[in-house]
C-alpha cells in the first residue's frame, strides 16, 4: 500500500494487539472495536476509507427522524462550537446510525472537511468508518475520545474526534454529539477537558429534550445538593398526578437502578408505572406535589426509601392556567384580551395589568405609537369588563374639527346654536352612559374642552350645549394617546389636573418591531380578514418571511392593511411575496452567495414573484435552521416536497452537495 511509516506502524500495532491479553479501560473499547472491525466489518486498517456521504434525500430523511432533537439541540451545539471554534475544531451532531445531521465549522477549511467527512450528511457509522468516536460511541453507548493512532483506519490517524451519546427519556440511543481536530498535542490526555466538555453539552441536550417531551407533566429534579437541585437537576424523573413514574434522564434511570427499582434501557413508558415515586422517596405524593409550596427555596429534602440517602428534590410543575385564564375558559369573559397577543413578554404583562383592572371603577390612559393597536385594547377592555352589554362609544379627538368637538361630546339642545339640529342631540357622552367612553388622541383635546371634560369626570355628569340641567351619567373613561402628555402640561398645552383624572392607571404597547409575536399576530388577522371573504386564501411562506422581516413603522394598522391589500390584489388562492405592498420588500437583500436571476418564475397558480427575494428569503431560513428542511417548513407554512421544488427552481444547494468552497 501507498502509506507513510507511521500508517504501517498504526497497522503492525493493530494487528499485534489482537494477539495480546485485553486491554483496560478507554483502551478495551478501542480493542473491542478493533477487533469488530476485522472480525465483523472485514474492514481493512491500510485500505483508503474515504469519506462516504449518503445522497441528499437520504440525509433530508435523516433530518426529518431527528428533527424534534435538532430543535433542541441547536442552541447547544452552537454554544459548543463557539467555546471549541478558536482551536479549530469542529461540531458534529449525527443520528443514531451516524449520518451527520448538523455540523458547525470553518468555512475557510470547507474542502478539508468536505475531503475528510467531518461534513453535513457523512457516514461515521463504526462498520464504515471503522473505529472512530461516533461509531464506536453508537456501538458501546459511552462517551469516548478516539484519539490519532485509535483510529482504525491509517488515513484517520491525524484526527482526534471525541463524542458522547445523547439518549431519550427511555434510554434509547437519539444521537451522538462529536467534536473533531485535524491537529492537536501528540497525547491522548491533551483530550480530558475536551471529553467532558462534549460529555457536558451532550447532558444539556439531553435533559432540554426531556424537559420538552414531558413539559405536561409534573418533573421531580434531584440532587445531592441542596445549593445546587434547582441548578443543576442531575436526576430528572416525570411523573403522573397520581406519582406513577412516566419517564427519567439517564442519571435519573441509573438512581432508580441504585435504588433495586430496575427499568429496562430502551423500554416504553409503560414498565415506568410499575413504579411509584413513593418507591423512591420516603414520601407521600402529596408531599413531593407541594414542594413548591413547602419552603422559600422551593426545594425539601427526602429519604431514599431503599438506602435511605438524603436527596434533595425541588418540582417542575406543568403549565397551568391561571385563575383569569380558567375564569376565560369557563366564561369567555376575556377571550378579547386574550386575542391581543400571543408570547409577547410585554403584552403579556400589560394583559395581565388589563385583566386585573377590567372591572375597577377607575380610567384608563392607553399608551402607545400610532397603530399599535390602542383602540382594539380599548374595545377588549370593554368587553372583557361588566360594561361589555352596555354602549362602548369611541371618537378621535384629532379626526373631529375643533368647531365640532364640543356639540359632538356633550351635545345640544334644539336650536341652541346656529346649524343646532332642530331636535337637538345627544353627545357621545352621554350615549356611552353604563358604558365605556374611548377618547383617542386625547392630547389633540383643546384646552377648553379640556376643562368642561374635567368636569364631567368629577361629577359624572354632563351639561349639553343649551341646556340649563345637567344629566347623570355612568361612565369610564378610556383615554389613548401617542404623545408624551407630560411634555403637553409643561408646554401649557394639557391640564394636569385631567391628566391625573384620566391616568388612574396606565397601559404601554409596544411597538410591533418590538414584539416577538409577530407572526401570531399577521396570522390572526389574516384568518380575520379571509374570514370576509370567501376564506380561501392562504398565506404562502414567501409572503410570511416578508411579513416578518418588515419593520412595519405604521405598526399593526399598517400591517393590516397591508394584508388586505394582498387580499384584494392576488390572483390566485396563496398570497405570494409578490402580492404584498411594495414598501414591505424594502431593505430585502439577497444573500452575497446566491445567484440573483431577473426572470421572474411561476410555481403552479401563484403569481410571478420576484426571484432574488424568493430566493433570499428561502435561503435564510434553510441557514436559521441549519439546512433542516422539515424545520424550514414548518417556519413557512410549507410542505416538504414545495421547499425541495422551491430549492431546485432557485438554484440553491445545500453546503454538503455543492461543488464550490
Amino acid at each position: 500500500m501507498n502509506a507513510s511509516p507511521s500508517q504501517r506502524q498504526h497497522v503492525e500495532t493493530i494487528l499485534d494487539s489482537l494477539n495480546r491479553p485485553g486491554a483496560q479501560g478507554e483502551d478495551a473499547i478501542i480493542e473491542r472495536s478493533w477487533r469488530r472491525c476485522i472480525d465483523r466489518y472485514g474492514l481493512d486498517p491500510a485500505r483508503p476509507t474515504p469519506a462516504r456521504y449518503v445522497p441528499g434525500a437520504t440525509l433530508r430523511e435523516h433530518q426529518g427522524q431527528a428533527d424534534d432533537l435538532l430543535q433542541v439541540a441547536r442552541a447547544g451545539v452552537e454554544q459548543l462550537y463557539r467555546q471549541v471554534a478558536p482551536l479549530r475544531y469542529v461540531v458534529l451532531l449525527t443520528d443514531a446510525r451516524g449520518i451527520a445531521v448538523q455540523f458547525l465549522g470553518a468555512k475557510a477549511d470547507q474542502r478539508e472537511h468536505q475531503r475528510t467527512g467531518l461534513y453535513l450528511g457523512a457516514d461515521w457509522s463504526e462498520s464504515h468508518a471503522g473505529t472512530c468516536a461516533v461509531g464506536t460511541c453508537i456501538h458501546e453507548r459511552t462517551a469516548l475520545t478516539c484519539h490519532h493512532s485509535d483510529h482504525f483506519s491509517a488515513h484517520h490517524i491525524r484526527l482526534t474526534c471525541t463524542a458522547a451519546p445523547i439518549f431519550d427519556p427511555h434510554g434509547r440511543l437519539l444521537a451522538v454529539l462529536d467534536i473533531s481536530a485535524y491537529q492537536s498535542p501528540a497525547t491522548k490526555d491533551s483530550q480530558t477537558f475536551a471529553l467532558q466538555l462534549v460529555k457536558y453539552t451532550a447532558k444539556m441536550i439531553e435533559d432540554a429534550y426531556f424537559l420538552q417531551r414531558y413539559g405536561d407533566h409534573p418533573i421531580v429534579c434531584l440532587d445531592r445538593s441542596r445549593e445546587f437541585v434547582q441548578i443543576n437537576r442531575r436526576y430528572l424523573l416525570a411523573i403522573e398526578e397520581d406519582g406513577s413514574l412516566v419517564a427519567a434522564n439517564t442519571a435519573g434511570r441509573k438512581l432508580l437502578r441504585h435504588h433495586e427499582l430496575p427499568l429496562p434501557e430502551g423500554g416504553e413508558a409503560r414498565p415506568f408505572k410499575a413504579w411509584n415515586i413513593q418507591d423512591l422517596l420516603d414520601a407521600q405524593v402529596d408531599e413531593v406535589l407541594a414542594i413548591p409550596r413547602h419552603s422559600d427555596d422551593r426545594v425539601q429534602a427526602f429519604h431514599t426509601r431503599r438506602h435511605r440517602e438524603i436527596h434533595f428534590a425541588t418540582l417542575i410543575e406543568p403549565p397551568r392556567r391561571t385563575p383569569e385564564a380558567q375564569a376565560a375558559t369557563r366564561d369567555n369573559s376575556l377571550a378579547p384580551l386574550e386575542a391581543l397577543a400571543d408570547d409577547d413578554p410585554s403584552m403579556r404583562d400589560t394583559l395581565t395589568r388589563a385583566v386585573r383592572l377590567r372591572n375597577e371603577p377607575i380610567n384608563i390612559l392607553v399608551i402607545g405609537e400610532t397603530g399599535t393597536g390602542k383602540e382594539r385594547m380599548a374595545r377588549a377592555l370593554h368587553e372583557s369588563s361588566r360594561r361589555h352589554d352596555r354602549p362602548f362609544v369611541a371618537i378621535n379627538c384629532a379626526a373631529v374639527p375643533e368647531s365640532l368637538i364640543e356639540s359632538e361630546l356633550f351635545g345640544h339642545e334644539a336650536g341652541s346654536f346656529t346649524g343646532a339640529r332642530s331636535q337637538g342631540m345627544k353627545g357621545l357622552i352621554a350615549q356611552a352612559d353604563g358604558g365605556t367612553l374611548f377618547l383617542d388622541e386625547i392630547g389633540d383635546m383643546p384646552l377648553q374642552l379640556q376643562t368642561r371634560l374635567l368636569r364631567v369626570l368629577a361629577e359624572q355628569e354632563v351639561l349639553p350645549i343649551g341646556a340649563n340641567r345637567p344629566i347623570k351619567v355612568d361612565l369610564r373613561v378610556v383615554a389613548a394617546t401617542h404623545r408624551d402628555l407630560r411634555e403637553l402640561i409643561a408646554a401649557g398645552r394639557f391640564r394636569e389636573d385631567l391628566f391625573y383624572r384620566l391616568n388612574g392607571a396606565s397601559l404601554r404597547l409596544p411597538p410591533l418591531r418590538e414584539r416577538t409575536d409577530k407572526g401570531y399576530l399577521i396570522r390572526r388577522i389574516f384568518s380575520d380578514l379571509n374570514r370576509e371573504r370567501d376564506g380561501r386564501a392562504r398565506l404562502r411562506g414567501d409572503a410570511m418571511s416578508a411579513l416578518l422581516a418588515y419593520a412595519w413603522p405604521g405598526n399593526i394598522r399598517e400591517l393590516h392593511n397591508a394584508l388586505r391589500y394582498a387580499l384584494a390584489t392576488c390572483t390566485g388562492e396563496e398570497i405570494v411575496v409578490s402580492d404584498l405592498p411594495e414598501e414591505c420588500l424594502h431593505g430585502q437583500l439577497a444573500h452575497p452567495g446566491a445567484r440573483r436571476p431577473t426572470a421572474a418564475v411561476t410555481d403552479g397558480t401563484n403569481a410571478p414573484a420576484p426571484r432574488p427575494l424568493e430566493q433570499d428569503l428561502l435561503y435564510r431560513a434553510l441557514c436559521r435552521h441549519q439546512w433542516n428542511i422539515s424545520a424550514v417548513a414548518r417556519e413557512l407554512g410549507l410542505s416538504r416536497p414545495t421547499i425541495y421544488r422551491r430549492m431546485k427552481r432557485l438554484g440553491i444547494v445545500p453546503p454538503h452537495l455543492s461543488t464550490t468552497a
